[in-house]
């Protein structure tokens, strides 16, 4: 006799499954979403790294005083410096030369004009604080000219300031990201004491010098190609013995134009001021500024290093970070190097300089500023900024003058 079959029962499912499902399918999802919204911070990050982009105004012009000479901005840790500074504006005049700070409070700084500006000048509010102070080369009061350098994308144009004694002695000067050549005119007048001849080159995609395929940068992996042109051209007008001199983005273009050039046999050193010694120390200081998570940077950095994030960039083609990275490269230096950096650059940390003064303490010497920012060392300590170049210049026998 068979046994009785026993019904088939469905087991009731547990009470908390079903709001456990919900909160498993809402926590995926939710996981979902932020791995997509880093993501996009990340290529949004990559993006502005490698794309040129206007000048950004930063601080406030909150009062114009035409009889006193003094214009009132918001106060930031770059306004409230000593030193003689330089401010866009837009309006009747679209540059201002500003002298020392005559007072300060917790929201403002007040300092004196060393631009003439009329009683009926206006000028919008939103202004960029800079460290230029000369913005064109007539304002050198030096004999210069012309000149446009053949290039790989084309004729870039560039100033020359020939040395006053006759000499085979050239320094190249080389801007920053986002920036142009007028940034280095500065130190165009400590070389031709010297009795140095200054070529002060521009380079693709800055806005002056012709734009390349992808109008992106390269952060120097492709740059370092135009000032080994301006290289060449400084040769055939009879430089024997040339300096580079890069500004922060334009450091790492000399220092990529040291390690590759073809015309390294002429290169007789490096003056590097608040350069970029290597990238990724950049982009995770920035990007602890912005709070952002380290994921988001590493992230970043995997765009900007990969064939698959130049398509979404928009750059053509990867950026070598580890090639661009010149304390890693230290071994490759060849020549003597000065490097001029301020602890408290804010924008570029100094921490790749030291690494690299350290790795290479035969050929690399570190002048350490403090409280100057970026790119203004001149402007906080001229004095000894330019005694400084002076100093390593005469010690490695280029100048012929006492």
């Amino acid at each position: 006799m068979n046994a009785p079959r026993r019904a088939a029962r469905r087991r009731a499912p547990h009470p908390a499954a079903a709001p456990a499902r919900i909160v498993l399918t809402a926590l995926t999802a939710a996981l979902g979403f932020s791995a997509t919204a880093l993501a996009a911070v990340s290529l949004r990050m990559a993006r502005t790294v490698v794309t040129p982009a206007g000048r950004v105004p930063d601080v406030q012009l909150l009062a114009l005083d035409a009889a006193a000479q003094t214009v009132t901005l918001g106060r930031t840790d770059d306004t409230v410096l000593p030193g003689r500074y330089g401010l866009f504006t837009t309006g009747t005049l679209d540059y201002l030369r500003l002298g020392s700070v005559v007072k300060d409070d917790d929201g403002s700084v007040t300092r004196k004009l060393l631009t003439h500006v009329p009683a009926d000048a206006q000028l919008a509010p939103a202004a960029a604080f800079s460290g230029w102070y000369y913005d064109k080369p007539d304002d050198l009061q030096l004999p210069f000219r012309t000149a446009l350098i053949g290039t790989p994308v084309g004729p870039c144009p560039a100033w020359e300031f020939p040395a006053a004694v006759d000499s085979d002695v050239w320094v190249i000067q080389i801007h920053g990201r986002g920036t142009t050549r007028s940034e280095t005119l500065r130190a165009v007048p400590v070389f031709h004491d010297l009795g140095i001849t200054s070529l002060v080159v521009s380079y693709r995609n800055d806005g002056e010098a012709p734009r390349s395929r992808t109008g992106t940068y390269a952060l120097g992996a492709t740059e370092w190609r135009d000032v080994d042109a301006a290289i060449g051209y400084a040769r055939r007008q009879g430089a024997r013995r040339i300096l580079l001199m890069g500004w922060s983005m334009g450091g790492a273009i000399a220092l990529q134009t040291e390690f590759s050039s073809p015309h390294r046999d002429v290169i007789a050193g490096l003056v590097l001021e608040s350069p970029v010694a290597d990238w990724r120390t950049v982009l995770r200081y920035q990007g602890g500024l912005m709070r952002l998570p380290a994921p988001v940077l590493g992230f970043a950095e995997q765009i900007l290093d990969s064939d698959w994030g130049a398509v979404l960039t928009g750059s053509g083609s990867a950026i070598p970070l580890d090639r661009l990275d010149a304390v890693a490269r230290a071994a490759e230096l060849r020549h003597p190097v000065l490097l001029l950096h301020s602890d408290d650059d804010g924008f570029v940390p100094s921490d790749a300089s030291h690494a690299l003064a350290a790795a290479r303490p035969d050929l690399v010497q570190m002048e350490t500023f403090a409280v100057a920012r970026h790119t203004k060392l001149w402007n906080y300590d001229e004095e000894r900024w330019t005694r400084a170049i002076q100093d390593w210049v005469r010690a490695h026998g280029l100048t012929t003058v006492a």
